[in-house]
C-alpha cells in the first residue's frame, strides 16, 4: 500500500488526462458534424470544455497536480482549437460557395421559370388569338350563311309573289273570257229568244188578223145573212162567236212560263144577254195550275162581248148563258 501511494503524480493522472482529451475531441467532432449538416444556422464559436476530476484527496499535492493537468490540457487544446477554427472557416467558405451556387441555380431556375412562363403566356396568347380568329371566321361564315339564306328566302318569296300574280292574271283572264262567253251566249240566247218571240208575235198577229178578218166578214154580212144565222142558229154561228171569244181571250192572256204545246183547259163562261161576262171557272184542268189560272184571268179581263146582242134571247139563253170553251195554246199560234 505504501509502495502504490508512492507512485509519481504524472503516472497517477495519465489516464484521466487521456479521457479528458478524448472527450474534448468527441465534442469538437460533434460540433463539426453539426456545422456541416446545418448550413442555415449561424456559425457558433467552439466551446472548449474541460472536465476536471477531483480526487478524494484534498491535499496540496493533489491541487497542484490538478492545476498541472489543466495547464497541459490547455496546451494540448490550443492546436486543436486552431484546427477547429480552420475547419470552421473552411466550412463557412463551403457554405458560402454552396449558397452562391444555390443562388445561381435559383436565379437560373427563376430565369427558366420566367422564360417558361413567358413562353406559356406567348403560347396562350397565340392560342387565344387563333381561337379569336377562328371565332371571327366562324362568325363571318354564319353571317354569310344567314345572308345567303335571307337572300334565298327573299328570292323564293319574290318568285312566289310573281307566280301568284301570274296565276291571278291567268285566272282573271279566264274569268273575263268565261264572262264574255257567258255574255255572248246570253246575248245570243236573247237574240234567238227575241227572234223567236218576233216570229211567234208575227204568227200570232197573222192568226189574229185572219180571225179578225173572218169576224169582220161575219159582222159585215147583210141583214138577211144575220137573219138567216139567227133562224138557223147552227153550229157555224156558234163557231164564229166561239172564235170571237177565243180571240178576245187571247188578247188579254198573259203567257205563263210553264206553257207548252199540247196543253188545253175547258172553261165555263157565264154571261148576261148584253154580253157581260159574270163568271169564269175551270171545268177540266190542263194539269198545270198557272196555265189554268192564266186562262180564267184572260176571260175575266174581256169583261163584255157586245156581239152577243145579235142573238135573240132564246138562242142566247140556250147557247151562251153558260158556254163551255176549250182553250189551247195552239189556238194562239203557239
Amino acid at each position: 500500500m505504501q509502495q502504490q501511494s508512492e507512485r509519481s503524480p504524472s503516472e497517477s493522472y495519465f489516464w484521466p488526462a487521456v479521457w479528458a482529451i478524448g472527450l474534448h475531441v468527441l465534442i469538437f467532432g460533434t460540433l463539426f458534424v453539426s456545422f456541416a449538416f446545418t448550413p442555415e444556422l449561424p456559425p457558433a464559436r467552439p466551446i472548449v470544455q474541460a472536465t476536471l476530476y477531483q480526487l478524494k484527496s484534498q491535499s496540496q499535492a493533489t491541487t497542484q497536480t490538478n492545476q498541472k493537468i489543466a495547464g497541459e490540457a490547455k496546451k494540448a487544446a490550443a492546436p486543436q482549437y486552431e484546427t477547429e477554427q480552420m475547419e470552421q472557416k473552411k466550412a463557412e467558405q463551403q457554405k458560402l460557395e454552396q449558397q452562391k451556387v444555390a443562388a445561381a441555380k435559383a436565379a437560373e431556375q427563376k430565369k427558366a421559370d420566367e422564360a417558361r412562363k413567358a413562353e406559356e403566356a406567348a403560347e396562350a396568347k397565340k392560342a387565344d388569338d387563333a381561337k379569336k380568329a377562328e371565332e371571327a371566321k366562324k362568325q363571318q361564315a354564319d353571317i354569310a350563311k344567314k345572308k345567303s339564306e335571307e337572300e334565298a328566302k327573299k328570292k323564293a318569296a319574290d318568285e312566289a309573289k310573281k307566280k301568284a300574280a301570274e296565276e291571278a292574271k291567268k285566272k282573271a283572264a279566264a274569268e273575263a273570257a268565261k264572262k264574255k262567253a257567258a255574255e255572248d251566249a246570253k246575248k245570243k240566247a236573247a237574240a234567238e229568244a227575241a227572234k223567236k218571240k218576233a216570229a211567234e208575235e208575227a204568227k200570232r198577229k197573222s192568226t189574229e188578223d185572219k180571225k179578225a178578218a173572218a169576224l169582220a166578214d161575219l159582222l159585215s154580212d147583210t141583214v138577211e145573212r144575220e137573219q138567216t144565222l139567227a133562224d138557223e142558229v147552227g153550229d157555224q154561228v156558234a163557231g164564229s162567236l166561239d172564235d170571237l171569244i177565243i180571240k178576245l181571250i187571247s188578247e188579254n192572256w198573259q203567257k205563263p212560263l210553264s206553257t207548252r204545246p199540247g196543253m188545253s183547259v175547258e172553261l165555263l163562261i157565264q154571261m148576261l144577254p148584253d154580253g157581260t161576262i159574270t163568271n169564269a171557272s175551270v171545268t177540266r184542268s190542263s194539269g198545270d195550275g198557272p196555265f189554268d189560272s192564266s186562262a180564267v184571268a184572260a176571260v175575266r179581263s174581256v169583261g163584255r162581248i157586245p156581239e152577243m146582242q145579235q142573238l135573240d134571247r132564246a138562242t142566247f139563253d140556250r147557247m151562251y148563258r153558260q158556254r163551255r170553251v176549250v182553250f189551247k195554246p195552239e189556238d194562239l199560234g203557239l
